[in-house]
């Protein structure tokens, strides 16, 4: 009688077949497959996540940046690219700068996915890491102290709301209470469409947007951000939400096209971002970044890319 799930073969018949050479040739190929395999895991979380030793015997610093105002522009010139420049000049390597996007910066510099929820955030599937510090303009959020380093203040911000300079909206009068101001601006946002980008510094949840009646837009992720103003300028939203150093360019690239309504966020701060395992390079930046204030060095670069700043913020350093 033959029991269900056996077959006659033998015990062994079945040690000479996993014995027979084709079968230790195919266990073989395996083995290597699987080896090759952890191997090239390895290098993408251990040799390519680079701190300060490493970045040395590398010769090379890489740097995250996205095209964002005169942070990084489009031609690959901006505040941060000769931020970082002058900063791998003092480590005495070489700079190479990879472009890269609002989407995948983190993951480019950390080597998993990431999807902020609230203040925390959740940790994905594993990718190629492609840079060792993120400079590009990026603003400190809870969710991303939690998965990065961020090196001292190199830009003070916050986020504006943008309208039409036609708009019905005026902008408010400002009370020297920056909270006051805040509620001020958010009692004009019944019915009115803010545009927003998820995810970001942008995200209309960061302020609780929603409780004021605003009908919230988003703005695609994969587009460039430069293009927020101009969709309102083009009337597809009638206001947006907008950091300052961009807002500043705007008012200077379209003067009397666009207006400052007033605040949403408190005071906010740009930053360097480094991963939690560079704790050597972040200090050295950070050395190197209060020498070259010291110096007047850095205040010369926010002069060349920011003039303006200094007139709402005196003495920023």
């Amino acid at each position: 009688m033959k029991l269900p799930g056996y077959s006659r073969t033998s015990l062994a018949d079945r040690n000479s077949t996993a014995s027979s050479p084709g079968v230790r040739l195919f266990l073989t190929v395996q083995l290597f497959v699987a080896t090759l395999v952890l191997m090239l895991s390895m290098a993408n979380t251990a040799a390519w996540c680079r701190d300060l030793d490493e970045v040395i015997k590398a010769g090379k610093l890489r740097h995250l940046g996205i095209v964002y105002a005169n942070f990084v522009t489009k031609d690959k010139t901006g505040l941060d690219v000769e931020l970082m420049q002058l900063f791998a000049e003092h480590l005495g390597v070489k700079y190479e700068f990879v472009e890269t996007t609002w989407a995948n910066v983190l993951p480019d510099l950390l080597g998993n996915t990431v999807k902020p929820q609230g203040d925390d955030v959740a940790i994905g599937k594993e990718t190629p890491i492609k840079g060792d510090v993120i400079a590009t303009g990026f603003t400190e959020l809870n969710w991303r102290k939690k998965i990065v380093n961020y090196s001292e203040m190199t830009f003070p911000t916050g986020v504006w709301l943008i309208a039409q300079a036609d708009s019905k909206l005026q902008p408010i009068v400002p009370s020297g209470d920056l909270n006051k101001d805040i509620e001020m601006v958010k009692e004009k946002l019944n019915e009115v469409s803010v545009l927003g980008l998820r995810d970001s510094c942008l995200d209309p949840s960061l302020y609780q947007l929603e409780k004021t009646g605003a009908r919230i837009q988003l703005f695609p992720i994969d587009r460039d951000l430069s293009e927020m103003i101009p969709t309102v300028m083009a009337r597809a939203a009638e206001t947006t939400l907008m950091d300052m150093p961009v807002a500043l360019l705007a008012l200077e690239q379209w003067p009397g096209k666009i207006k400052v309504v007033g605040p949403v966020s408190e005071s906010q701060a740009m930053a360097c971002a480094f991963p939690k395992s560079s704790p050597k390079l972040l200090a050295a930046f950070n050395t190197f970044f209060t020498k070259i204030k010291g110096e007047g060095t850095y205040k010369q670069l926010v002069e060349k890319y920011y003039p303006s700043l200094f007139v709402y913020y005196p003495d920023p350093f």
